[in-house]
């Protein structure tokens, strides 16, 4: 086959059934990305004969004499080993500029979909970017560069560039498909891992017959449960191991969950390892699976981990049922004499859905033995350091025989703060001594990656007339599915800032994590508290309209403030501390912002309503988290800042490079990031709970002012004057002598570490205002108002993308996204096509305000929010729905049909 590609003849031979993404990324085209291979997400679009097609759905064969162009020959033709191109196409510009995007996984696919787009279909961007789906901008970022009318990044010197939009580093790799994620490399000898996954929710792996799948042409090893180690881990990742329960093998001879690893075959290609996968004859026994959680402390619930069924599976304490997975208890005060008290009492039962983390990049690895032996992987994780530590206690190896490093991360959102693809790898590698590569394909990841903890939240509260608290009482069931990682996790953090961000003499909590036989749960965008603040912003919102108080001034009333405690549900001291207060701000920013724009009429029939709630977060997690930074000067007078923390959208490597470039007195031009590599600097903990900026950022902050201690010092030295009398100024260093070059000063480097603690508070307050049909129960968005309390903003446009994102996530979960269970527990959602992620058309512009604080915690005074504007969005869409229909929505997602019939209820709510 002869196929013109980016202005180059190519020629090649297509396999049977291949289609033209897979045909492009194996010629070097790596922009064309894989994100469903159904033709949902729009990631490998690319230009046939200069028309945007996905070419996920199309045969190669088809593109037999025509012309292909990708994101990277957009600006013109091309090799796929040349750089950047000097100049960028249009499109490609303005998303610079715009800088539409945060991991940029998708970004390829939208831009060259965009690029086709004529003024008349720029006018509708909802319906023009429907084949296109993006998880974390929220879009906004994305109309605005197709529009151009957004605000450009900075660049240049232009002082301090804290608190400036300077573009991400690698911006220019990112829109011309330059950029490398996980899988964009070549297959060279590379083997191919393929899963065979369990039918059954609970079951025991009586026999494997793998004599077939041994005989398939191009296998090379089949993996069972006996080739895997004995030994039991987490697949969630926390600096202390133990946070977590080790109750997880590679491979288990125990089902405990439809799409469990069962087996895995390693052969020459994909086909050939699909076709010995369907080639494995299993045994199973059958055994009686427990699926409701309301069951699974009852004296007869089947065990979903039981000490009988092999090694590692320990007994439960003397007492405890053996499906509890985690718990926590406390009062302070007493909760009934509060009650009894209150003038006013609301009590209600909230349920929130499990939601499908749904990044654009699927989990994936690649494995190998480096020259000197070590076990090395490649992977798409947010903790390289963590994995690395979990594969040498796996496999008995010393930590620096093992080596993990990441390149850019297609998204993440606490999916990939697990390690579920690497231990794998690892053991296929080991096992055959070839490099092994594992992608899962999107129904893998549906079915057996994990999802946020579906909960149940009972509350009550109590308050007198003029609004005072009397009583917060919340118990809770988390769902943790079939393994215990996260699970003690989030039931603690569910369970904890709720109702610290409220003083109130009288508080109690009952929080269980509970075993199924399901899905397992595991960290997922704001870790448990979306869903008891859903339950709790929804009481008060209740309280509020039953004393006939403003929600606003509610809160107020109540909400936490410095020189107060900061007290959940015990006195126990902790190392939360108020670094800086901006909750009051954000509570005025959003009220007056809707004074002032309520936002459209609705039309004639639809009623309409307001609801705001507000959340509170730690700006870190509990019980350490440990970030190294190390900066170096090179010998070109640039700088090199190594990490820890992965790049994922989050953005810490444009904010590490400001702050570096701050505390340096340099352009953030001169300041290099390298990150993500265990071999890079001595740990970090990870890149979760947002602490990119506020732990690994202060790291990097006490590294470069070392550094520019030492610089200072050297050029002293060289001018023959006082250090105090030096200052670095661009590519010199100014002394009274006259200037040093940064060459002449010659290599130096300098190390910082941040340990975590104490930890801060961050605030955010958002508010909608809803137009609901009563006849068809559709919501409309009139308008969108976040307040957030960041401390100082390192990069603006960058911290307002995080809260879009966070917004627009928390708009589907509320509206949208629901992974269904059947009643065998196997997965009904298992394709994009039928998990509604936001597209374009369903996500409005929120308006973003910041408070204005500086935190003594965080690096250069700011705080984390990456993850916390996700919390508040479903209370605030349940309340301005409640106010403007009457109806008390009790679950999540609230669907037109639920709608619908609580509204034709009378507003009695449906939970």
């Amino acid at each position: 086959m002869k196929v013109m590609i980016n202005g180059a003849m190519h020629e090649g031979s297509p396999r049977a059934g291949q289609c033209l993404r897979t045909y492009l990324r194996e010629a070097g085209w790596f922009g064309v990305k894989k994100g469903c291979d159904a033709g949902d997400c729009g990631a490998c679009t690319i230009h046939l004969d200069g028309e945007p097609v996905h070419s996920c759905l199309v045969p190669a064969f088809r593109a037999e004499g025509r012309s292909v162009t990708t994101i990277e020959g957009l600006a013109g033709p091309c090799h796929p080993d040349d750089p950047e191109p000097a100049q960028f196409h249009p499109t490609q510009q303005a998303f610079l500029d715009a800088q539409g995007f945060q991991c940029g996984f998708c970004t390829p696919g939208m831009i060259m979909t965009a690029a086709r787009l004529d003024q008349g279909q720029k006018q509708d961007l909802g319906t023009a970017l429907k084949g296109n789906l993006c998880r974390c901008t929220g879009y906004r970022a994305v109309r605005e560069a197709i529009a151009g009318s957004a605000r450009s990044v900075e660049r240049g010197d232009c002082g301090d560039p804290v608190g400036r939009n300077c573009p991400a580093p690698a911006a220019p790799l990112v829109v011309s498909g330059r950029a490398r994620f996980t899988l964009d490399a070549p297959l060279c000898d590379t083997l191919h891992l393929k899963v065979l996954r369990s039918p059954h929710a609970h079951a025991r792996v009586v026999a494997i017959d793998a004599a077939a799948a041994r005989a398939v042409p191009g296998v090379v090893a089949v993996l069972t449960h006996a080739d895997a180690p004995t030994r039991r881990f987490s697949t969630g990742r926390h600096e202390d191991p133990r946070d977590d329960a080790s109750d997880t093998r590679v491979l288990d001879p125990i089902l405990r969950f439809v799409g469990q690893r069962v087996a895995a075959v390693v052969a020459e290609s994909e086909a050939a390892a699909e076709a010995g996968c369907r080639a494995l004859q299993v045994t199973y026994e059958v055994r009686p699976a427990l699926l409701d959680p309301d069951r699974a402390l009852e004296p007869d619930a089947p065990r979903v981990h039981d000490p009988r069924d092999g090694p590692g599976e320990d007994a439960p304490p003397l007492g405890r049922h053996p499906n509890l997975a985690g718990e926590v208890h406390g009062a302070i005060g007493d909760v009934e004499a509060g009650l009894a008290e209150a003038d006013f009492v609301y009590a209600g039962t909230f349920r929130s859905q499990r939601v499908q983390h749904a990044a654009m990049e699927t989990h994936g690895c690649i494995g190998w033995r480096a020259e000197d032996g070590r076990l090395t992987l490649r992977t798409s994780t947010q903790v390289p350091f963590l994995t690395r530590d979990a594969l040498a206690d796996l496999f008995g190896l010393e930590k620096d025989a093992v080596r993990v490093v990441c390149a850019r991360v297609g998204g993440g959102f606490g999916g990939k703060q697990e390690m579920l693809t690497e231990d794998l790898v690892a053991l296929a590698v080991l096992h055959t001594g070839r490099p092994v590569r594992w992608e899962l394909t999107r129904r893998e990841q549906f079915v057996g990656t994990t999802t946020r903890h579906p909960m149940r939240v009972d509350v009550k509260v109590g308050a007198r007339r003029d609004g005072t608290l009397t009583a917060l009482s919340l118990d809770v069931l988390s769902d943790t599915g079939a393994y215990g990682n996260h699970a003690g996790g989030v039931i603690h953090h569910a369970c904890n800032e709720v109702l610290a961000a409220y003083v109130c003499p009288n508080k109690r909590v009952d929080g269980r994590a509970v075993y199924t036989h399901t899905l397992p749960a595991g960290a997922f965008r704001g870790y448990g508290l979306s869903q008891t603040i859903f339950a709790l912003e929804s009481a008060l919102d209740e309280v509020a309209r039953g004393l006939a108080l403003d929600p606003f001034a509610l809160r107020r009333h109540n909400a936490v403030k410095p020189g107060d405690a900061l007290v959940s549900n015990s006195l126990e001291p902790h190392d939360v501390v108020f670094g800086s207060y901006g909750l009051d701000q954000c509570l005025t920013l959003v009220e007056e912002a809707l004074q002032a724009d309520p936002g459209p009429e609705p039309e004639a029939g639809w009623r309409y309503g307001t609801g705001m709630a507000m959340a509170m977060i730690d700006t870190i997690p509990p019980r350490g988290h440990h970030a190294d930074a190390r900066i170096g000067l090179d010998a070109d007078g640039h700088f090199t800042v190594r990490v820890g923390t992965a790049e994922f959208g989050n953005g810490t490597s444009t904010v590490h490079r400001q702050i570096a470039a701050s505390a340096l007195g340099v352009a953030p031009e001169r300041v290099r990031i390298a990150g993500a590599d265990t071999d890079g600097v001595g740990h970090d903990t990870g890149a979760y709970g947002s602490t990119g900026t506020v732990v690994a950022g202060l790291a990097t902050l006490r590294a470069a002012e070392a550094l520019a201690v030492r610089i200072r010092t050297r050029a002293a030295e060289i001018a023959g004057v006082s250090p105090d009398a030096c200052r670095v100024a661009g590519d010199v260093v100014d002394t009274p002598a006259g200037p040093v070059t940064l060459e002449e000063i010659g290599p130096l480097a300098a190390a910082g570490r941040a340990d975590g603690s104490p930890r801060s508070v961050a605030f955010n307050v958002h508010a909608f205002r809803v137009a609901v049909d009563p006849v068809s129960g559709l919501v409309r968005i009139l308008r969108s108002v976040h307040a957030a309390d960041a401390g100082r903003v390192i990069n603006p446009m960058q911290c307002r993308g995080q809260v879009e994102g966070g917004v627009a996530q928390a708009i589907g979960a509320a509206l949208y996204e629901e992974v269904r269970v059947g009643a065998d527990g196997s997965l009904i959602t298992q394709t994009f096509r039928d998990y509604h992620i936001p597209a374009c058309a369903d996500v409005p512009d929120t308006e973003v305000l910041f408070a204005d604080t500086y935190d003594s915690i965080g690096p250069l005074g700011a705080k984390s929010m990456s993850e916390s504007p996700f919390n508040p969005v479903a209370a605030a869409l349940g309340n301005a729905i409640r106010d403007a229909t009457g109806a008390r929505l009790t679950a999540t997602p609230f669907a037109p049909d639920r709608i619908y019939r609580a509204v034709a209820a009378g507003g009695t709510g449906l939970s």
